[in-house]
């Protein structure tokens, strides 16, 4: 395995900002070019032929989720997924953590401005969206759930099992951007699971999709729906016709078919790799990186009992901007926030990374002693 990793990723060595953005692989960047290159010399069937890889995108991520591929819609990003949830969930209470990343706050507010529900912003302790927070905060007028599967400071990996039994019959709504190609989780709990594919995927900008349980479509209104997204969308006869069935309802209109392949062949190299493999790769490194950062004296802010490829720390005593400068003068890529670091390494992420945050670390107090 470790050649086929080496074969297919080129990012540089210190490169520890995977909850950010994931350099896309070898094979990804060939699928967008062959695909790309097929479009530039187009002929009488090109088309219809590059529309194959809408069914081959939705199939692999049916294989990865657990879900059917017409329970499968493709999105430009992770955005796009949430908006069209807030506006079709039946009316009623919306409960999301304050916490929250804000692509996963501004769909509910916005929906709640127009006057299609209420939402009620939790302030779970530590910021988790744990099993008891929820069941603590649950009422009669609360009809969906929002959560992180991974909180993107806190790298808190929530329990999805736990979190649909408690639940129970209502919608539960989870933003996977920070999960999916990182751990292993039930994904099929979830009534609607949305993810960007330019993160731990690694497929690139513009790629994501959504997956939807059969009691999400019974209950939605796909007010969002575009022309696309409804029956016999071929069909120019001047009329409004009626959303389609399944998650293409959820269409807005046409979609990159470059993007789709691309997002098809990130997910088949998922396959190849194994979904365990990948996310057994990235606890080690993570593991390896918080040896290093505690033996040099670094708190670790980031959950340590449900992580997934989150590691975020301060030095105390040393300022956050002189940590990041340490860092970036070893060449390691990494988050920087006015209160804390975040490290995320990927699968492909070598011993070189963990050195080189070692390295790092000692030249800072060395600095520092002899300032």
């Amino acid at each position: 395995m470790g050649d086929v990793w080496r074969e297919q990723f080129d990012e540089a060595p210190g490169y520890l900002d995977f909850a950010r953005v994931g350099p896309p692989s070898r094979a990804v960047l060939e699928e967008s070019a062959a695909l790309l290159g097929r479009m530039a010399s187009a002929g009488p069937s090109t088309v219809d032929d590059l529309t194959t890889q809408d069914l081959r995108a939705r199939r692999a991520v049916a294989r990865l989720c657990g879900a059917a591929d017409d329970r499968v819609a493709l999105l430009p990003h992770t955005s796009q997924g949430l908006f069209q949830a807030a506006f079709a969930v039946p009316a009623g209470e919306v409960l999301v953590s304050a916490a929250e990343f804000p692509a996963n706050t501004y769909p509910w507010v916005r929906a709640e401005q127009a006057g299609r529900l209420t939402v009620r912003r939790l302030r779970p302790p530590r910021g988790r969206m744990t099993p008891e927070a929820v069941a603590a905060a649950l009422t009669e007028d609360t009809t969906v759930v929002s959560v992180s599967a991974v909180d993107f400071r806190t790298g808190y990996r929530a329990d999805l099992a736990a979190l649909r039994e408690v639940v129970g019959d209502r919608l539960l709504v989870v933003d996977g951007i920070q999960g999916v190609g990182v751990v292993d989780e039930p994904w099929a709990v979830a009534d609607v699971l949305v993810c960007g594919g330019q993160k731990w995927l690694r497929a690139g900008w513009g790629t994501g999709f959504a997956v939807l349980s059969d009691r999400a479509l019974n209950r939605m209104n796909p007010l969002l729906s575009g022309w696309t997204g409804v029956r016999d969308p071929a069909v120019f006869d001047d009329e409004v016709h009626e959303p389609a069935p399944g998650a293409r309802s959820w269409s807005v209109t046409n979609l990159s078919l470059v993007n789709a392949g691309a997002l098809a062949r990130a997910l088949e190299l998922v396959e190849e790799l194994g979904p365990a493999v990948v996310s057994r790769r990235i606890a080690d490194r993570v593991a390896e990186l918080d040896d290093v950062l505690r033996s040099a004296g670094a708190e670790i802010v980031s959950a340590t009992d449900r992580r997934a490829g989150i590691l975020s720390f301060r030095l105390p005593g040393h300022p956050v901007e002189d940590v990041a400068a340490a860092l970036a003068r070893v060449d390691i890529a990494a988050t920087v926030r006015p209160d804390q670091v975040r490290l995320s390494p990927h699968a492909s992420t070598g011993p070189t990374a963990v050195d080189l945050v070692r390295t790092a670390l000692a030249d800072l107090r060395r600095d520092t002693r002899t300032a």
